[in-house]
């Protein structure tokens, strides 16, 4: 089970005494919940650090949550996860990084960091940087579970895409050591790659973010209150989105298909942060849009679209509405496709609906 935080959120707050989370993988007994280790991704624990301007003890190092699903291997009895950014001064060394614990004991084996000096908090953004690490990194978080994969050479690679806007390919097998890289994004706090790719026997199918946002002023924000420490944001309709194929033994691009783009349509934005689902010959991508695609595998070319920012007449009777399509993707099993239609954070659209799609369309 992996452990994230909103402590750099917490942060903005400049009477916060950020930070002294740590993210980890914690194994349990599937039987009957007994806890078995708890292994955190940096080392060290946080200590004290100094003060802040404000007067207000700092602790660090601190972060690295891990935001996705961990994946086995079996062959090498090893846990492998990647993490997120750092919240306070130091930054950690296994911060923005593939890290590998050994299943038996939770030790970690190896880390293979991606970017260093990443320390970041909400506080960074606010007029008075009261908490904002000396860092000040560039928020890139892995928010993707790293995908092992068998190459047709004989080699395994590790793959995951990073908020930097860059794919990675490691050597499970070497310590992570480095097998190709691809720029796919401009990246940025929400943008490059949000939450996960999927492959098949070919190809790696990335979806990019680039989501981007804009301040709202307090004097326009009416008596909605901000959400990260008094502060709103709007979508930029003109920035972000795309899908790509990349070739699993070297990272090549195969095919890349833009978003067909917002238009004149207000609040949206271009931006693919969800999760993607592969499938024979089909790759399903949702974006903040609110619209879920499906693409060819072999072309990228768009085969199927749909909007789910409206109203639906709910099975159980409770009045619903689609909105962004963000975080977990579509879940397809026995002839019928799963997604979650609403997510609310950053000027993105909330929602409450499960839909469910069928090949024949009833």
């Amino acid at each position: 089970m992996p452990t994230s935080s909103a402590e750099k959120v917490l942060a903005a707050d400049p009477r916060y005494p950020c930070c002294t989370f740590r993210g980890g993988i914690t194994a349990l007994d599937a039987a009957t919940g007994k806890l078995l280790w708890r292994s955190y991704a940096i080392t060290e624990a946080p200590q004290p650090v100094g003060k802040s301007a404000a007067g207000t003890q700092l602790w660090g190092p601190s972060g690295a949550g891990i935001w996705s699903s961990p994946t086995i291997d079996l062959k090498q009895q090893m846990v492998y996860a990647t993490t997120g950014d750092g919240h306070s001064d130091p930054a950690a060394d296994a911060s923005d990084a593939f890290v590998a614990l050994r299943v038996a004991s939770g030790e970690r084996a190896w880390v293979r960091q991606m970017t260093a000096g990443d320390a970041y908090n909400i506080g960074c953004e606010l007029p008075t940087p009261v908490n904002c690490p000396k860092a000040k990194g560039p928020d890139f978080d892995f928010g993707s579970s790293p995908i092992l994969v068998e190459l047709a050479n004989g080699k395994r690679a590790l793959i995951a895409g990073q908020k930097s806007g860059v794919v990675y390919a490691i050597d499970p097998d070497r310590e992570g050591a480095a097998l190709w890289q691809t720029r796919v994004g401009r990246g940025s706090a929400l943008g490059g790659v949000q939450w996960g790719s999927a492959v098949d026997g070919d190809h790696v199918y990335v979806a990019v973010s680039d989501e981007a946002t804009q301040v709202v002023p307090p004097e326009a924000q009416g008596a909605q209150k901000g959400e990260y420490g008094g502060l709103s944001f709007r979508l930029d309709p003109t920035v972000g989105g795309g899908l790509f194929a990349l070739s699993l033994e070297t990272g090549e691009v195969v095919w890349h298909t833009p978003h067909p783009g917002c238009g004149d349509v207000p609040g949206c934005s271009p931006a693919q942060s969800a999760a993607v689902t592969a499938i024979p010959g089909f790759v399903f991508s949702g974006g903040v849009d609110g619209h879920l695609r499906a693409y060819s595998a072999k072309t990228g070319a768009i085969v199927w679209d749909v909007g789910t920012q409206q109203t639906y007449a709910a099975v159980n009777r409770v009045p619903a509405h689609g909105g962004s399509l963000d975080g977990p993707g579509a879940v397809v099993v026995d002839g019928m496709l799963y997604v979650n239609s609403g997510y609310t954070k950053s000027g993105t659209t909330p929602g409450n609906v499960l839909l469910a799609f069928s090949v024949n369309g009833q």
